[in-house]
């Protein structure tokens, strides 16, 4: 994936807020996160600015965000980053960015989830909120929420990098879990609207359970099972059958399947991530390592 990396800077975004946004210029402002795609500014008490700062597609993925999040935000339990602004493009930044509202809590990856059944049922109630049926206008996902066999090549990528690096003594197991996975019967249903990225980083925690999910940029139309796989990449080992016990409706063996492959894709991803940059940026995010590992254990336990 190509980075472009622009240098962002509190002046600059001051500048921004003074060109398009004056009534929101005289605000505090400080530096909140680097994610993937994306810098995250605090604005004042309860916003927050975001910039696309790295990979090409990120413009894309903040307007669809714009456009798309504003009328699903009241109908989610949990809060989300909801919009308020747009900004244009200019000669100080030329990308477009958004002021959204701000969503207290740790994430995930820093501060996992304690009360796993509380937090098995919270996640539960929200991806049940959200999997209604999209309409026909939902943007397809970057490979996330259609066939799974469209990760295929991912996978095996993840799988012999990791496997190269020594993050995966034996890889003839998770091999097993994709054929599995890729053998499952394909979603006859409704194309859903999914979040499509439910990592530890993009899920917020407070006294032990979930409290916000972030970062929707990756939101799109199609198979909840790409959603669903979250429950082994955020839960603890005792509480992912709750998760699918409390899901509605009752996700059948078949979308479990697939959704087992779309947990293992997303962990090996993670791993390399967390191994000091394997796959993605130098240094890479260390906290997402140890997650990624405690995922691969629950997939392995949850053979068929």
């Amino acid at each position: 994936m190509t980075h472009t990396e622009q240098e962002i800077t509190a002046e600059i975004i001051a500048e921004l807020l003074r060109e398009q946004h004056a009534d929101l210029a005289d605000l505090p402002l400080a530096f909140g996160a680097r994610g993937w795609d994306n810098q995250l500014w605090r604005l004042g008490d309860e916003l927050a600015v975001r910039l696309p700062w790295a990979t090409q597609d990120a413009d894309e993925l903040l307007l669809k965000e714009h456009t798309f999040l504003p009328a699903m935000a009241p109908s989610l339990p949990l809060q989300v980053p909801v919009p308020q602004r747009l900004g244009r493009p200019s000669d100080r930044f030329p990308r477009p960015w958004i002021v959204t509202t701000w969503v207290p809590g740790e994430p995930a990856d820093r501060a996992p989830v304690t009360r796993g059944a509380e937090a098995a049922d919270t996640l539960a109630a929200f991806l049940t909120a959200l999997h209604q049926p999209a309409p026909a206008d939902a943007p397809t996902g970057r490979h996330r929420g259609g066939p799974l066999a469209d990760a295929d090549e991912g996978f095996r990528y993840f799988l012999k990098e990791a496997t190269n690096h020594g993050l995966v003594p034996e890889p003839e197991p998770l091999r097993q879990i994709w054929d599995d996975a890729l053998a499952a019967p394909a979603w006859t249903g409704p194309s859903t609207w999914l979040h499509g990225d439910l990592h530890p980083a993009n899920l917020l925690t407070r006294d032990g359970n979930f409290c916000g999910v972030i970062d929707f940029g990756d939101m799109c139309a199609g198979d909840p099972a790409c959603d669903l796989a979250a429950g082994w990449i955020l839960l603890p080992d005792d509480a992912v059958d709750r998760f699918h016990q409390s899901y509605r409706p009752t996700a059948d063996e078949a979308t479990l399947r697939r959704a087992r492959g779309w947990a293992l894709v997303k962990a090996l991803g993670c791993l390399l991530v967390g191994d000091n940059g394997v796959h993605g940026r130098p240094g890479g995010k260390p906290t997402w390592k140890a997650p990624a590992e405690a995922s691969l254990r629950r997939l392995l336990a949850t053979r068929t």
